[in-house]
This record gives C-alpha cells, sequence and structure tokens, in this order.
C-alpha cells in the first residue's frame, strides 16, 4: 500500500475511534474541540449478516457505530485486496461493493403512515409516486438536524403502499426514540417496523454497477429506472428491494435483501468480474469528494438545513406552513428559508493550496488572522491527488473563490473556497 493510503486508513481509524463535540456547542473560531473519549465499554460489537465474509476476505475490523465493519480489505494477494486510494479509484471507474447493512431499515405502514412520517422529516412522501424517493432530514423542535435519511414510497404485494426508510446507525436509537415519541403523541393508524439485523443492506456502486446488476436480474430493464427510484428484483431467489442511489456521487444501487438470502447475494455481486469489495476507508473519501455530509460531523443537532446548504431537502409543497400540517421545526426552517439573514455560516468547500489535509476542527481564518470558519471534514482526495475539506464559514467569506488560510498544528496554509461536488457527481437520471 502506497504510503499515502496508510496515512487515509490511519487518519479514518482515528476518527471513527472518537465522538465528536456537536458543531453547536463547538466554537467556530480559536481552538478545536477535543473529541470527547469515554471509557471503552467491554460490549460485544454488533455484527452484519455477512460478518464471516468480511473476516474471509481480510477484512479490517474496526467499531463502527457499534458494529464490526471493514475499513478495509487486506488479504495479501487477494483481487479485493486494495489500498482506500486504488479502491476509490475502482469506484469510480468500474463497480465497489460495500456492507451497508449497519445502517437500520424503518418500514411504516397504516392508512396515516405517510402523514406520520410528513410530521417527522421534510419529504413531501404524498408527491412522490410509487417507488420514488429522496432524501430527507429529521428535525428537532429548533430545526436543528437529528439525523439525514432516506425516504420512499413502496407498494409491495405484502404491505401494499408503505413508506421505507434509512437511518444512519449510529443515530438509529435516538432516531428509534424520537419516532416513538412522536408516535404518541401522533395518535393515528401507523404502525413502525424497524428492519436490521436480520436482512442485508447493500451498496454496488460505479459506472458499472448498473451493467453488472442488469446483467444478474435481467427482467426489469434498469435503463428505466433513474436516480431515487426503487423496484422489486429477483436475486437468488429472493425478492431484493433495489434503489437507484448511492453515497459515493456515483450511479449505483442500494439492494435490501432478505435475511435468508443474504449470503448468497453477497457471493454472487463479490464474484462478478467488474466489482471489487470495498470497506468504510473508501466510502468516506468518495462522500466527500462528491461532497456529501457525514451526520456527527458535517451535520448535528445545532445545524439547520439552510445552514448545511441542504435547503432543497425541505420540499417545495412542505414551504407552505398552512399547506398541512407543518414538520417538526419548520418555524425556525421556514423564516430562514424566507430570509437568509438569520443565518450568519454556510457550509463550504475549500481546497487546501499547500501543507497537510486541514482535518475536522481545524480552524478557518481571513489572511490577516481573523477567524471565520471550522473545518468540519477532510483529506487528500484520492482522485484529485490534492486536499479537500468542507466546513462552515461565516458570510460573507463562503464565497466560491474567497482567499482564506487554514490552521494546522499550529501553521497557517493558504485555502480558497471551492464548489462542491469536488469530484463531478454522475447519478443516472434517465
Amino acid at each position: 500500500m502506497a504510503a499515502s493510503g496508510r496515512g487515509l486508513l490511519g487518519r479514518f481509524l482515528k476518527a471513527s475511534s472518537t465522538h465528536h463535540m456537536p458543531a453547536a456547542l463547538a466554537p467556530s473560531c480559536g481552538h478545536a474541540p477535543r473529541s470527547a473519549r469515554g471509557v471503552a465499554a467491554t460490549v460485544a460489537l454488533r455484527q452484519t449478516l455477512v460478518h464471516a465474509e468480511h473476516v474471509a476476505d481480510g477484512g479490517k475490523m474496526v467499531d463502527f457505530a457499534g458494529y464490526s465493519m471493514p475499513v478495509q480489505y487486506t488479504k495479501s494477494g487477494a483481487a479485493h485486496s486494495l489500498s482506500i486510494i486504488e479502491s476509490t479509484k475502482w469506484t469510480r471507474e468500474s463497480a465497489s461493493l460495500f456492507d451497508v447493512s449497519h445502517m437500520c431499515s424503518v418500514r411504516w405502514t397504516g392508512k396515516d403512515a405517510i402523514d406520520f412520517v410528513e410530521r417527522v422529516t421534510t419529504a413531501d412522501i404524498h408527491g412522490l409516486a410509487p417507488m420514488k424517493g429522496t432524501l430527507s432530514v429529521i428535525l428537532n423542535e429548533a430545526g436543528g438536524v437529528i439525523d439525514d435519511t432516506m425516504v420512499s414510497k413502496c407498494v409491495s404485494k405484502e404491505h401494499g403502499e408503505h413508506v421505507y426508510q434509512v437511518i444512519n446507525a449510529g443515530c438509529a436509537p435516538k432516531d428509534l426514540k424520537h419516532f416513538q415519541e412522536q408516535l404518541q403523541k401522533f395518535g393515528g393508524d401507523v404502525k413502525m417496523d424497524v428492519l436490521w439485523d436480520e436482512r442485508g443492506l447493500y451498496a454496488l456502486q460505479g459506472p458499472k454497477a448498473a451493467e453488472v446488476l442488469q446483467r444478474l436480474a435481467p427482467s426489469v430493464d434498469l435503463s428505466a429506472v433513474s436516480f431515487g427510484q426503487s423496484v422489486w428484483l429477483p436475486l437468488e431467489g429472493a425478492e431484493c428491494l433495489v434503489t437507484r442511489c448511492g453515497y459515493t456521487g456515483e450511479d449505483g444501487v442500494e439492494i435490501f435483501v432478505p435475511g435468508k438470502a443474504a449470503v448468497a447475494v453477497w457471493q454472487l455481486l463479490k464474484a462478478q468480474p467488474e466489482v471489487r469489495l470495498a470497506a468504510l476507508g473508501a466510502r468516506d473519501a468518495l462522500r466527500l469528494e462528491a461532497g456529501l455530509c457525514l451526520y456527527g460531523h458535517d451535520l448535528d443537532e445545532g445545524i439547520t438545513p439552510p445552514e448545511a446548504g441542504l435547503a432543497w431537502v425541505v420540499a417545495k409543497a412542505r414551504r407552505e406552513a398552512a399547506a398541512r400540517p407543518p414538520f417538526i421545526g419548520s418555524e425556525r426552517v421556514l423564516a430562514q428559508l424566507a430570509d437568509k439573514s438569520l443565518y450568519k455560516r454556510l457550509r463550504t468547500g475549500l481546497t487546501p493550496l499547500s501543507g497537510p489535509p486541514a482535518r475536522e476542527g481545524a480552524t478557518v481564518e481571513t489572511p490577516d488572522g481573523k477567524c471565520v470558519g471550522t473545518i468540519t471534514s477532510g483529506t487528500m482526495s484520492p482522485c484529485l491527488r490534492k486536499n479537500i475539506a468542507m466546513g462552515y464559514v461565516d458570510k460573507p467569506f463562503n464565497k466560491q473563490g474567497t482567499e482564506l488560510q487554514v490552521v494546522v498544528r499550529g501553521k497557517r496554509y493558504p485555502a480558497v473556497t471551492t464548489k462542491m461536488p469536488f469530484v463531478p457527481t454522475k447519478y443516472f437520471r434517465g
């Protein structure tokens, strides 16, 4: 593995092993917040259904959101053993297979299910076509982001029309508690089924992902399935829910697999010649190149969607307070959407022009030393071969092309604000 690949791995392991102070509680300028390291609990890590597959393929297993997950595959001489740099590039050029089963799936049924999910998210689910989904957010009463989430209006033989939702593993306990509390207040006909460790959830990402899946499931024309749409596909004797989406900036799919077929489908996908296994290290580099947020770093309960540059996740139909029952946190968020002067910072891309990568917590300053922001994510881009970062920068210094500087280990390096994504996204729009 190249030295730069070792550096990416080491930095990811350090970041994934700490609990981070929410951005709302961290100083926007000055010293970076210290990670709150607690005493490690002697609790066995949870495992996905293909954990043994990861181990057999040389997965370097780490604690990620309470799960034993691979950060990289290192089996000597194996085709799937790529450095993080190589794995990132393979995803952009061919197809990579990620196990994302640690994320939590929720199925909402009942005649009031859509109304309830619209209460706890900013999505216009009533306005979605059947088998269509969208990115949304779960907000607290102050408009801060509890979690980011995918929600889809699905139809199946067993459950009819229902809502399928995916939430982050690290946020799932508080999300589910929040849902339970809101269900008690809501009082309608809604049932929440949590679908988690008993099923597989896999992401097949890259320009050849659809080609691979089309060959394995020729009964459905995937060229008619655009970004955000879902279809039911037969794989290894099981009906799998396939959604055209992902967290890499590339074309690809996420596949919900019933537990009985989870290992067989993983093995089938892994065996395809275009496919290589990929893990958390490459996934983090890919999402940052694509300008995508990582919850707990770039989003938290003190950040609103407009501040995060995610105003678009508040559906147009949800912006009129009188149009339908409001979503939680709507008062503050709708006010910010109507008046941009109500928030002073924005999530911004930055390109450091020299020095080491600017990591989470690094200060952003003007050339004359005025502190105007904080880095929330940063790395050396495997595809661009240069440092990239994102963070929250005070207006008007967030404007594209503004010359700033970042403070790394007490030294100052020049940087310029940069439009995201850093690497162009290639979502399939049909």
